[in-house]
């Protein structure tokens, strides 16, 4: 059965969650980079996840997540996603990456995606790069349509920043969090400055006979506005690590933030219910 692109967006979209929330299984809450919060960058900030319309930071890189989860028998699962991100000095996003449609090992079958966000348009699309086809989402009035469409996408929002002082305690959820400051090192080439959240889900409060400790790690560059690494170690659902390699500083290409003119486009606004087949304005 042919998967529709309103499907391939919400299953990018959850593709760099950064865990789940406190107390429950499954997905995690989507993150949006952005400024650090009060003392360093937010615990939900996930490297590879890119914010648009920041301006004067362009650059371009490889994004690759591993995750790695042992199960009760001793089994290990073990699975590596790779991407592409760019952004250019006006704040336009672009991410290339394969989307795996039955959550399995990566085969040949992965559709190859394209997501671009053109804030100085107003405009976003979503093209499926094997079928030559694609999403073309217009940006709401408020000007705040294509992240409620990623969010109504992946199910979820971005969840709250971990921003209390290093050392002290703060509650995220109802779950204590604790974070503390890593230092700045050089990573790819770029200075980043790190911080740890540590969050304790207390014995029973989720049916656990002992404390669950959720521990993130984010490593955020101020010039590049973004997380180059990040960590998430949560042990109901394993590890995951996403680092940006292969950072460059130079302008891409504006041709990258265009939909190539042979494209068959669907258009819609961004985060309304995409239309159904027929009902949508159609772009040879």
């Amino acid at each position: 059965m042919r998967i529709t692109i309103v499907a391939l967006i919400a299953l990018a979209a959850g593709a760099f969650a950064q865990g789940p929330p406190p107390g429950r299984g499954g997905r995690g809450r989507m993150g949006f980079d952005g400024p650090p919060g009060p003392g360093g960058p937010g615990v939900e900030s996930g490297a590879g996840i890119l914010r648009a319309g920041v301006k004067n930071a362009p650059f371009s890189a490889d994004v690759t997540t591993e995750s790695s989860h042992t199960l009760a028998d001793g089994n290990h699962i073990r699975q590596t996603v790779n991407s592409k991100v760019y952004r250019d000095s006006e704040g336009r996003t672009r991410r290339e990456q394969a989307v795996n449609l039955n959550g399995l090992a990566p085969d040949a079958n992965m559709q190859q995606m394209v997501f671009i966000n053109d804030p100085v348009a107003g405009v976003s699309y979503s093209l499926n790069a094997k079928e030559r086809t694609g999403t073309k989402s217009v940006r709401n009035g408020d000007g705040r349509g294509f992240q409620r469409q990623a969010e109504s996408a992946s199910g979820r929002g971005p969840g709250p920043r971990a921003g209390g002082p290093d050392g002290r305690q703060v509650r995220m959820g109802g779950v204590a969090a604790k974070t503390e400051s890593l230092g700045r090192q050089t990573i790819e080439g770029v200075q980043a400055e790190g911080r740890r959240t540590t969050m304790t889900i207390p014995a029973g409060q989720a049916g656990n006979e002992l404390p669950i400790h959720i521990v993130s790690e984010n490593w955020y560059s101020t010039d590049l506005q973004t997380t180059v690494l990040s960590k998430h170690s949560d042990p109901r659902n394993g590890e995951t690590v996403t680092r940006l390699l292969n950072i460059g500083r130079t302008e891409p290409s504006h041709t990258l933030f265009e939909a190539p003119a042979d494209y068959k486009l669907t258009e819609s606004a961004a985060g309304m219910p995409h239309p159904r087949e027929g009902a949508g304005q159609t772009k040879q």
